[in-house]
Parts: C-alpha cells; sequence; structure tokens
C-alpha cells in the first residue's frame, strides 16, 4: 500500500495553539524554586508551588511546550502501559493499588484545575478497553482481569462478546471513567493561570548546567544563572544526571497518525491491544482548517530511538493496520512521533535526585506522560514544601529495582552494544551518495561525520559523537533529526540539540556545496 503521509512527519494534532508571551532572560535572578522544562510536569509543579506561596522560576529550552506534551496522544488513564500484573510483580499489590490510585488523582486533578481555570481543554470523561489482538493473548486479558481484582480496581468490568468496535476482538476489559483531553489547550491555560499567581516564564533559555554544592545555581547558554534553594528538573530525561537515571530507563520512539472520520462512526473512548508493541487509539474533534472534523488517533510501532532505520515502513504499518480494522478511516491530517522513556520497573522516578537533597527529577513516563507528568506536579510539591505523600517511596527515583534486573541487565547489554558503531563504515561511501533533504553519517579515518545535505546542496556536517556520553548519532530520515541510540539525546539536521539528556550540540564542521553526484 501506498501510505497518504507527507515525507517529514513533525506535525501534531494538538500543535497551533497560542501559548502566553513568555519572557527573555536577561539578567540573573534568584528564586525560592527553578524548575527546567514547561511541559506538564513543569507547570503542574509551579502552579502548585506558587498555591503554596512559593516564588518560582520557569525556564523552557524553546517556546512554551515545545517538549513532548504536544506529541503526546493525550490519554488519561489508571491503566498501566506495563500492564497491572507486572505492576503488582514488580512493587506488589500495594505499590500497584498506589499507582492506580495516584493516577486516579492526576486525573481528578486535572479535571478540577480545568474546571477552577476556566481551560477550555476539551476534558472529557471515557471509558478505556483493553481488548485482545491475537489467539493466545486472551490470558493476558485474564491476567490483568484478576489483577485488577486484586488491588481493587473497581471501574473494570470484563466481556468475552459483544466488542465496542467494529471488528471482532475476543475478550476485553471495560474500564470506567477514563478521561481525554487538548494537551496544548490545557498546557496554554496552565501557563496563564501560572503568570497570573507570579510565575515568572522564561522562554529561549536554554539550560546548560545544574551546580548543586554548595547553593543551586543553574546556568543558561547565553551565561545568565538563576540562583535558587530548590531546582526541579522536568524535561523528560534529566540533563542533570550523567549516568544514574539513564541506566535505569531507554528511550523509545513512538509513532502516531491521525485519520478523518465521520462524527461517531468510532465511538469516543480509549483503546489499547495485547500486541507488542502495542496499538493505543481514540478520537478527537476540533476545529481543523477552519472547519469541525473529527479524528481518529492512532499510534504504536514503537522502537528503541536511534536504532530503526524505517520510519515510512512504521507509518506505513501504522495505517495498514488502522485501515483494515477502522474502514470508515478516510485521509490522513497528521502524522508524528514522540520519545517515551521506559523505567525499567513501569513507574516514573519522581522525586530528589539520586546524590542531591534540593534537586529533584521527573523522568521515566513509560507511555503514561500526561498522568505521570501530573502526578510528578503532585509529588514534588508535596516533598519541596515538606508535605508527606504516600506515593513518595513508590516513585523514588533512588528505589531498588531487584524485580526488573533482567530488563536492567537487556538494556544495559543493548546501550553497551551501541558503541560498535564506533568501528563501522559509514552509512554510505561518500558525502556525494547523500541527497538533497538526506543525512548519512560518514567514516573520515578515526572520525565519524554527521553530515546533512540541505535544499541548495550545500552539505552540512557535525561530529557524530553525541556529546552525552559519545555514542554515535544515527539519521532520522523520517523526522530529519540526529538521534542518540543509548540514551535517546536528539539533534535537528544541522546539530542543534533538542533533547536531553545532551545539554549541548553536536560540534560543528566546515559546511561544504558538493552537488550529489
Amino acid at each position: 500500500m501506498n501510505p497518504s503521509l507527507s515525507s517529514e512527519h513533525t506535525h501534531s494534532l494538538w500543535m497551533g495553539v497560542d501559548m502566553p508571551t513568555a519572557h527573555t532572560l536577561n539578567e540573573d535572578t534568584a528564586t525560592e524554586v527553578c524548575i527546567i522544562g514547561s511541559g506538564i510536569a513543569g507547570l503542574t509543579t509551579a502552579y502548585r508551588l506558587l498555591e503554596a506561596g512559593k516564588s518560582v522560576v520557569v525556564l523552557e529550552s524553546r517556546t512554551l511546550g515545545s517538549g513532548m506534551t504536544p506529541l503526546t496522544t493525550a490519554h488519561l488513564s489508571n491503566v498501566m502501559d506495563r500492564g497491572l500484573s507486572a505492576i503488582i510483580r514488580l512493587h506488589g499489590e500495594q505499590g500497584a493499588r498506589l499507582a492506580v490510585q495516584s493516577h486516579t488523582a492526576a486525573i481528578e486533578w486535572i479535571e478540577r484545575t480545568a474546571t477552577a481555570e476556566s481551560i477550555a481543554c476539551d476534558f472529557e470523561r471515557v471509558d478505556g478497553y483493553l481488548f485482545a489482538s491475537s489467539n493466545g493473548s486472551e490470558s493476558h486479558i485474564e491476567a490483568e482481569w484478576q489483577a485488577a481484582r486484586r488491588v481493587g480496581q473497581t471501574t473494570v468490568a470484563r466481556y468475552d462478546s459483544a466488542s465496542p468496535l467494529a471488528f471482532p476482538t475476543g475478550p476485553y476489559l471495560r474500564f470506567t471513567r477514563q478521561a481525554q483531553f487538548h494537551p496544548m489547550k490545557y498546557l496554554s491555560g496552565l501557563a496563564r493561570a501560572v503568570e497570573e499567581k507570579g510565575g515568572r516564564l522564561f522562554t529561549n533559555a536554554h539550560v546548560t548546567e545544574v551546580n548543586a554544592n554548595p547553593h543551586i545555581s543553574v546556568k543558561t547558554r547565553n551565561g545568565r544563572q538563576v540562583a535558587a534553594n530548590s531546582v526541579v528538573v522536568a524535561t523528560n530525561t534529566p540533563i542533570n544526571n550523567t549516568v544514574t537515571l539513564h541506566t535505569k530507563q531507554a528511550p523509545y520512539t513512538t509513532y502516531v497518525i491521525g485519520a478523518r472520520i465521520s462524527a461517531g462512526s468510532v465511538p469516543k473512548a480509549l483503546y489499547w491491544d495485547t500486541e507488542d508493541p502495542y496499538h493505543y487509539v481514540r478520537v478527537h474533534a476540533d476545529t481543523i482548517n477552519g472547519r469541525e472534523q473529527t479524528v481518529l488517533i492512532v499510534g504504536g510501532e514503537d522502537h528503541k530511538t536511534g536504532q530503526a532505520e524505517d520510519g515510512e515502513r512504521r507509518y506505513a504499518a501504522l495505517e495498514s493496520w488502522m485501515r483494515e480494522r477502522f474502514p470508515m478511516a478516510k485521509d490522513v491530517l497528521f502524522s508524528w512521533a514522540g520519545q517515551v522513556m521506559e523505567s525499567i520497573d513501569g513507574l516514573a522516578y519522581i522525586g530528589r535526585n539520586p546524590g542531591d537533597s534540593n534537586v529533584y527529577v521527573a523522568t521515566g513516563d513509560s507511555g503514561m506522560g500526561m498522568t505521570h507528568g501530573t502526578i510528578a506536579g503532585l509529588l514534588l510539591s508535596d516533598l519541596i514544601m515538606n508535605r508527606p505523600s504516600p506515593w513518595a517511596s513508590l516513585y523514588d527515583p533512588s528505589r531498588p529495582s531487584i524485580k526488573a534486573a533482567g530488563t536492567f541487565l537487556a538494556e544495559s547489554l543493548n546501550v553497551a552494544a551501541q558503541y560498535g558503531d564506533w568501528l563501522t563504515s559509514g552509512d554510505v561511501a561518500s558525502a556525494h551518495d547523500i541527497p538533497v533533504d538526506g543525512g548519512a553519517v560518514l567514516r573520515d579515518g578515526l572520525h565519524k561525520i554527521a553530515a546533512y545535505r540541505d535544499s541548495d546542496g550545500v552539505l552540512h556536517q557535525c561530529s557524530a559523537v553525541c556529546p552525552h556520553l559519545s555514542c554515535i548519532v544515527a539519521w532520522n530520515g523520517s523526522q530529519k533529526t540526529w538521534d542518540c541510540p543509548c540514551h535517546g539525546s536528539r539533534f535537528d539536521r544541522f546539530g542543534k540539540v533538542l533533547n536531553g539528556p545532551a545539554t549541548s550540540d553536536l560540534s560543528p564542521l566546515p559546511a561544504s556545496n558538493p552537488s550529489p553526484s
């Protein structure tokens, strides 16, 4: 099948929302709490601390909300992506019970805050459905049903027939009181509320260094500094922690398409199947191109970031899966990809950075970024205010993960294998083989070069060595980025850093002008 997708997949359904006008950090400043990152975790934390009377500065590398929040599919759920039976195995019944309670509380907090702040973010309660995807997956449905009963998850019921979808699914579970919303409308309203409460928001304030001893100082690329009593690193993956947390989680790229459907042709709900990687589906209605349209959002086809070169095939596979099961789907209007940090034990790391007393992190969202991000805001504000939280030990970044030792070993071996890229030849024989608007890693003696040819035929060259821990980056042809296969740092086509843990660009090399042969 020839998929009806563009050659560059960067525009999500949620983009285009007006965000508040932030400021430029033109001088050094001081605050009680400095928050790095203006996604849902950063702004929720800021809002809560301002309510408690703290002074807050938020630093954002680019524009407000320009990280992973606009690349989500915005499922709001207390149904664990890893599977509740796995969470019980890894964290015990009480830990799983607390996990469900915390995600439930996050959804309720979003609902209350949207109402209290008059944020028109299309929030609505919907059911969630986990359905069997193939022969043999019925056992997984049964295991999740039994796990839900063990932890007292009262919003779930099991069915063997009468699927809510237009295709047969076999047995499935129905979870009531899940939710969905428009993440960027919500984030815009939250940012305005933060400003109204006295929070100071700064954009184009790329943080390059966090010093915690003897006093906290946050340094930005333009040389400005923020002194603070506490700092929260809410950057999807920590930029302050070189090694420790990066050995306990792994970056995965996930793909999404949005196709036009007729209103009412697919019931509004959250849907997940039992494939590995699994598919996730929801419906959203909004004004698109000047008229009200309904979009079927389908995600999946995950892989380790920087370790696959077939993005176009994965978008096509998503479209094929969608059209087989949802024949009412029409033209594909949107396609995008996001990055998910998968912790080794299925829950986020939220709390004090290991080894620091006043540096806090939120990472390891494990496919549940909107609820984990909100949990981060609730938990981190409690920790900073020295208030007790029943979730503190569950999400503690320093928690032992003995029961996840197998996953830890597998991910560690995977990362170690990536350093073998230092010994390989280039992606192509020479720069002349790189097409217009294409990129490739070249070998020049002992050096690896990340080379991109722009629309004018100019070849832009950078070192292919990620400045975080010296892995060799890979060209992502569908997103037009350089991606690190070790810990998920990403850079634009010219080598400018987009995502941590790297805080600096790929080292530039002189540009050249040969046209491709």
